[in-house]
């Protein structure tokens, strides 16, 4: 039996319109076909695990060294106040590791009770995470 035969008595019938309940308008209506979320929350979560961080990278006695011998030249020069780059690191709040950044500014004092070196611009950064200091702009360590 063909569909046309199955349903012969009711195919021609015209489209029935509701009296008691108005037509869903066209937004309303593709509105119930949109996406359902069941798990409320479940994007943000892969997103946050999909997130890299670096690992820390501790450094060795000799780059210790010569960190401090930097932060040494740097404290010779307070007066002038020197503008170097600093690299640092910068913990993660929500996983392990975190990432390694830069900041160009004009020392003011390095506060060694603090372990601090505090800028001009008013921040100050831990001398704990300190990696590297460069003179700015030539991207390569550097003195004075």
């Amino acid at each position: 039996m063909k569909a046309e035969e199955k349903y012969k008595d009711i195919i021609n019938l015209p489209h029935h319109v509701s009296g008691r309940h108005p037509q869903l308008g066209t937004d309303s209506y593709a509105a119930q076909f949109s996406p359902f979320a069941a798990l409320t929350g479940y994007d943000g979560i892969v997103s946050e695990v999909a997130r890299l961080t670096d690992e820390r990278i501790g450094i060795g006695e000799s780059e210790e060294d010569a960190l401090n011998l930097k932060l040494q030249i740097i404290k010779e020069h307070i007066k002038e106040k020197p503008e170097r780059t600093f690299v640092y690191f910068v913990p993660d709040s929500r996983k392990s590791g975190g990432e390694y950044r830069q900041k160009t500014a004009c020392v003011k004092a390095i506060d060694e009770v603090e372990r601090t070196v505090i800028f001009t611009d008013g921040t100050s950064l831990p001398l704990d995470d300190l990696t590297d200091i460069m003179s700015p702009g030539d991207g390569v360590s550097g003195s004075f």
